[in-house]
Order: structure tokens, then sequence, then C-alpha cells
């Protein structure tokens, strides 16, 4: 019997291997800070993170390249880090955007959901 735990278990990992490369895809469009972000992310349910997920994500794109930062002023509150996308990391986005595009479509295949019967 399939549990709803399982598929809690499923969407998380599906989260965990591409919530990075959404959060460079959301950047490629201007820079962000954290709490917009997690909103737009929240957008998708799918996608709902929390700021203790996001931060050491974002932490983690920063120490490899992939991301910069800046403090900024904010209008309301404590000065705000942008994130900015870099080169490195708008290559690492089309690289994953490529295999991605190849990952799904053989998943969608074997599964049977490429709307062949």
């Amino acid at each position: 019997m399939f549990r709803v735990e399982q598929q809690t278990g499923v969407a998380t990992a599906l989260r965990r291997g591409t919530l990075e490369f959404c959060v460079l895809a959301l950047l490629s469009d201007g820079e962000r800070y954290g709490v917009e972000l997690v909103r737009e992310l929240g957008a998708e349910v799918a996608l709902t993170t929390s700021e203790g997920t996001l931060y050491p994500l974002l932490s983690r794109l920063r120490r490899v390249g992939w991301v910069t930062t800046s403090w900024r002023e904010s209008p309301a509150g404590p000065p705000r880090r942008y994130y900015s996308l870099t080169r490195d990391g708008a290559t690492a986005l089309d690289h994953f955007r490529s295999e991605w595009t190849a990952f799904r479509d053989a998943v969608d295949r074997v599964v049977g959901t490429d709307g062949r019967s």
C-alpha cells in the first residue's frame, strides 16, 4: 500500500534535486532578496520551501560562485541581502535546462506520462 509518507518523500526528493536550479532560474530574471525568493517559490505548491532551507542553499550557491550578493537599505526594516546570478550560474542553469529536458522526456516515456497510450 502506498502511504502518504511515501508520497511526501517523493515530492521532497524531487524538490531537493531541483530547488537550486529553480532559484537560479528566478535569479535569471533579475536580482532578488531571500524572502522574495521564498514567496515566489511558494507560489508553486510543489516548490514551497522555508527560509531555513533557502538560506543555506543560497550560501552554497554563493560559495560555488553561481550567485553573488550585495547589501541594500530597505524601505522598511533592516538592510537586505540581494542575490544575483553570475555568469557561471547562468552556464550551470543552461546546462541543467538541457539535461532536465532529456531526463524529463525519458521519465515520461518510461512511466507513461508522455501522452502516448
